[in-house]
């Protein structure tokens, strides 16, 4: 058997690299979940890398920070900073002591998220994870998503409980590390 030493001249038009292999590869795997088990299920089993990427990206800004907690300011301007470092383009639109409400124009996933909003778990899960580590809780409610068709997104994170339930909110608690 021979080798292929050298790309075809052709291959220069493919449109492949570790980026577009990675997202297509999240979308792939994103729509096969949503279809064998459905968009709930499929959300679910994404909620639960989400919130293992969000204790890790919560760690890693508090020791750049050197801070044992994030302010509500400073969990703002992470939850920013994290999605424009993914190439999201995320901004505040409202910070008050009730919720953080932030817009975005661009989703990390490109393209490759429209149709899945199963991938929209991450989101969900990463801010409301380092939200709710930082300040105690975080409802989280995705109002719109790219991956549904809009234009953009507006997510509102809830720093206090609600005192009647809200349909679509997705609520998040500082974990115990006392009992660790």
């Amino acid at each position: 058997m021979t080798a292929i030493t050298t790309a075809p001249a052709e291959a220069g038009e493919v449109q492949l690299d570790r980026d577009i292999f990675l997202r297509r590869l999240l979308r792939e795997l994103a729509g096969t979940l949503q279809e064998i088990v459905g968009l709930e299920e499929a959300s679910g089993y994404i909620s639960v890398v989400g919130a293992a990427m969000g204790e890790h990206i919560d760690a890693e800004y508090r020791r750049a920070l050197a801070v044992e907690r994030l302010s509500r300011t400073q969990v703002a301007a992470v939850l920013v900073d994290l999605k424009q470092r993914i190439r999201g383009d995320f901004f505040v639109i409202e910070e008050t002591e009730d919720r953080l409400v932030l817009g975005n124009r661009a989703c990390p996933f490109g393209d490759f998220v429209l149709g899945r909003p199963s991938l929209c778990m991450m989101t969900s899960n990463v801010f409301g994870s380092i939200a709710a580590e930082n300040l105690g809780y975080a409802g989280v409610e995705l109002e719109r998503t790219i991956a549904q068709g809009h234009a953009g997104c507006r997510v509102v994170v809830h720093l206090r409980p609600s005192a009647q339930a809200q349909p679509g909110l997705r609520e998040y608690f500082r974990r115990d590390h006392a009992s660790a």
